[in-house]
């Protein structure tokens, strides 16, 4: 139901309005006539929803990775019919995270810009800082000086910051009668100089292709320009690296199964082998250290035919099984086998209350700590896929968002947080009042509850979007 919301952009009249009244295709059906077929992973769809901006999804805009002309490419679309869109604190985001994947794997990006520019009274928000609006144009150089292309569509109005994107890409393609580029559009001009310009005059698709030369190729429509912007692409002179055959077994268990066995408790009382069994290639799976640290599962497969190595929560992280993680981590390093992890981490164990205790305490943080550093330097790309709870120090050590996988995806049922609301019953001392007491620790727990489902996480951009457990092999 939520994406079926986030895929309506800015709703129904919106819609219409974009496509009846100002004759422009919904961005979706844009990306179906660029695309060589249906293989479109979108990312983060449900960026922004719910946030505090308003009844309508934020972002502003649509990432995805697909293939043009056989080749890889990173998707960055503008959702027009999301407040014209304008950018948001999370569009900045949501941009950003499209360029650092595009970085990481060396894929082309392709820009469908159609945007307001950025929202101004979230100015503070957007401006200023190392990671806000500027580092999008930033990122469009290193990428040009990497050797990494970068093309754009200019599909319907671009203004201030929204102009900068094709102008720095190293081809632009201009729509006429739809397509407008400036840094400020009429209503802007007529309040400064009270003169009156059309958006055609001002920044038109003709004077941009003739006299300014800031767009490379005029289209007339935006069918033609779609066509022109993949025969650009086939001109790039940029050979993806080739694909090796990837047939494959399937597992020997269907994965329409992984619906029902999805983690509701997060006390990794599941065997996570029975989750593996649906995911890698012939349900085939080399363990590593079988016997020794069981509460971490370790080991080689294949999925649809690419070797991982795969580490995987069935408990509590403890000593042994930190020691474990560390070792086989370093072997995939060494090897350059690029590492899946599958979350779903148990609750912390309880406070020590002898020496005995507090000893195992300090030796599992030592190991912890050995896996952290582990899996922060294996140079190999990470895959991380939340499949229950992802609580506490036992995130970092399972490659989290902050240990920078090259992807992180949810299930549907993952929570993200610090702590499990379910598993503690104390707060500090607030007062002398045990009412106040209770309710401190009801407010908290309801707080924790809201904050670590997986919506609250994918909506902020926390990860790369939640997945339907079915189609973890696929993604």
């Amino acid at each position: 139901e939520l994406l079926e919301r986030a895929r309506k952009g800015g709703g129904e009249n919106a819609i219409l309005r974009h496509t009846q009244r100002n004759k422009k295709l919904f961005v979706r059906e844009r990306l179906k006539l660029l695309l060589d077929d249906e293989s479109f992973l979108e990312l983060s769809p449900l960026a922004g929803l719910n946030m505090p901006y308003g009844d309508v999804p934020a972002a502003g805009c649509l990432t995805g990775i697909g293939k043009i002309c056989g080749i890889w490419c990173v998707f960055v679309a503008s959702d027009a019919t999301v407040k014209g869109g304008t950018i948001y604190p999370i569009g900045v985001k949501k941009q950003l995270r499209a360029q650092e994947i595009a970085m990481e794997n060396r894929l082309l990006s392709v820009h469908l810009v159609d945007s307001g520019g950025a929202f101004l009274p979230l100015q503070s928000e957007l401006f200023p800082d190392k990671l806000h609006g500027g580092r999008i144009f930033y990122n469009e150089a290193v990428m040009s000086a990497m050797g990494i292309p970068q093309v754009a569509v200019v599909c319907g109005s671009c203004v201030a910051g929204g102009a900068y994107v094709p102008t720095m890409a190293e081809e632009a393609v201009i729509i006429d009668k739809i397509g407008t580029l400036f840094l400020a559009g009429p209503p802007l001009v007529k309040a400064a100089t009270g003169e009156y310009v059309s958006p055609e005059d001002l920044g038109g698709a003709k004077l941009h292709s003739q006299v300014s030369g800031c767009t490379d190729h005029f289209a007339p429509s935006e069918k033609e320009a779609y066509e022109c912007i993949r025969n650009v692409i086939s001109t790039l002179n940029y050979d993806p690296v080739p694909e090796e055959g990837t047939e494959h077994d399937s597992p020997l268990y269907s994965s329409e199964e992984l619906l029902g066995l999805a983690p509701q408790d997060y006390r990794c009382t599941l065997p996570v082998k029975l989750i593996l069994s649906r995911v890698v290639d012939g349900s085939r799976f080399q363990e590593f250290k079988a016997n020794f640290g069981t509460t971490l599962v370790t080991g080689f497969g294949h999925v649809e035919g690419h070797l991982v190595g795969i580490v995987a929560n069935d408990g509590e992280l403890a000593h042994d099984a930190a020691l474990k993680g560390s070792h086989f981590v370093q072997l995939c390093g060494q090897r350059g086998i690029p590492i899946l992890f599958l979350q779903n981490t148990a609750p912390q164990p309880a406070e020590p209350t002898s020496i005995s205790q507090a000893e195992a305490h300090s030796n599992r943080l030592k190991a912890q700590a050995s896996m952290m550093a582990a899996v922060a330097c294996a140079a190999v790309p990470k895959i991380t896929i939340v499949i229950g709870g992802c609580y506490g120090s036992d995130s970092y050590v399972m490659c989290g968002r902050s240990f920078s996988p090259n992807f992180l995806f949810l299930w549907p049922n993952a929570r993200v947080a610090l702590v499990d609301s379910r598993h503690f019953s104390t707060v500090p001392q607030a007062g002398d009042s045990d009412s106040t007491d209770e309710s401190e620790l009801k407010q908290l727990k309801t707080k924790l509850e809201e904050e670590s489902s997986a919506f609250y996480s994918s909506a902020r951009l926390w990860d790369d979007g939640i997945i339907l457990p079915q189609n973890t092999r696929k993604v």
